[in-house]
């Protein structure tokens, strides 16, 4: 599946790009298979064939497929960073006795030096999604002074984009790592993308004879 994602077949590059979401990283959990797939990816994100479209979901964020897997590896660490252990530990399960988590904070310096290479990529979408990608990355004490590098890319490139969960994003990091956020807002209604969701879809119109559609499972 992960040779998938480097296919000339936009279907295989779409279902391998399920399964890192579906499979390897199903809603936010780390698996023993989590890190090994991580650095996988993190070492494709050079190979120009990462810059192949993708098959999106509606809510999907825009550009090519690097930027899904930029987006796909700052959930991963969003996982391992410093509020998700301190979930873990409130609800009794210490972190460092979860090996998945311990592998992903052990391989966050190698995923930050992947993922910052596109800090500054001509390709606005993937510069937008290395820069969120590396926000989580930075809790680990060993990248932590990278922060105020990070800071203008915050609020330059993230605070400004058209994206309101970027600009959410960018304000809340920015405030928790001291920073100052004067004039920066979400300019969107934050429960919009949620409400969405729950718009009328075409299998739930019923008709006479069943549903105008079949539905999508």
């Amino acid at each position: 599946m992960l040779l998938g994602l480097m296919d000339t077949d936009l279907r295989v590059r779409s279902k391998a790009l399920s399964h890192l979401h579906q499979v390897v990283h199903h809603q936010n959990t780390l698996y023993t298979a989590t890190a090994p797939a991580a650095v996988y990816v993190a070492a494709i994100l050079g190979d120009a064939r990462t810059l192949q479209a993708v098959e999106k979901g509606p809510h999907g964020f825009p550009g090519p497929m690097r930027a899904e897997l930029l987006g796909w590896l700052g959930s991963v660490a969003n996982e391992a960073d410093d509020e998700a252990a301190a979930v873990s530990r409130r609800f009794g399960f210490p972190p460092e006795d979860y090996p998945p988590f311990v592998e992903i904070c052990r391989i966050r310096p190698q995923l930050f030096h992947a993922v910052s290479a596109f800090l500054n990529d001509p390709d606005t979408d993937v510069r937008a999604a290395a820069i969120s990608a590396c926000i989580p990355l930075l809790d680990d004490p060993r990248l932590i002074h990278h922060r105020d590098a990070l800071a203008p890319l915050l609020r330059d490139v993230l605070a400004a984009s058209a994206l309101w969960q970027y600009r959410e994003r960018a304000i809340d990091t920015l405030a928790n790592w001291g920073q100052d956020t004067t004039g920066l807002e979400v300019r969107q209604e934050r429960f919009a993308f949620c409400d969405a969701e729950h718009q009328p879809q075409p299998w739930a119109v019923e008709t006479q004879g069943g549903y105008d559609t079949d539905p999508p499972f």
